[in-house]
């Protein structure tokens, strides 16, 4: 293999390497060590070369569905079937819950709708501010008999 090479990463098997890096959650700096070249070259290389872009997005959208999924399963809850094997037959099998996380589901509201999760939310006040001074000059001007 030609490492560090771009015309060897632009052949099939080049970009199924990095597709696999990408997909297994590599990083870009870790990818570019992998393909032995420094990180500020593989980024030279996404904005010259579509085919390495495009392979690295690809593989890095198959992770985050994979965890997406993971995320909305442990936030529903679901049900799933342990199987005991004993001299490789199933000898028992049982059917067991994992139940909704309540974690997940508020990583999942927040990201998913900031609108109406998110912690800090947007609040629009009007009307005049009354302080402590202007309530003691009222106060003042009631007990002198109103004009001040």
């Amino acid at each position: 293999m030609m490492k560090g090479k771009y015309e060897y990463w632009l052949t099939s098997e080049g970009l199924l390497q990095i597709e696999g890096w990408a997909r297994d959650g590599l990083t870009d700096e870790q990818i570019a060590g992998n393909m032995g070249i420094g990180y500020s070259t593989l980024q030279t290389w996404k904005s010259k070369y579509q085919d390495i872009r495009d392979t690295l997005k690809k593989g890095k959208e198959v992770v985050d569905l994979q965890v997406e999924n993971a995320l909305l399963k442990r936030a529903l809850g679901y049900h799933y079937d342990e199987v005991t094997m004993e001299n490789g037959i199933e000898t028992k099998r049982v059917t067991k819950e994992v139940i909704p996380d309540t974690t997940a589901q508020i990583f999942w509201l927040k990201n998913r709708r900031p609108d109406k999760w998110r912690d800090k939310q947007d609040l629009q006040v009007s009307g005049a501010l009354e302080t402590e001074q202007s309530k003691l000059d009222d106060l003042i001007r009631q007990m002198r008999g109103g004009d001040g």
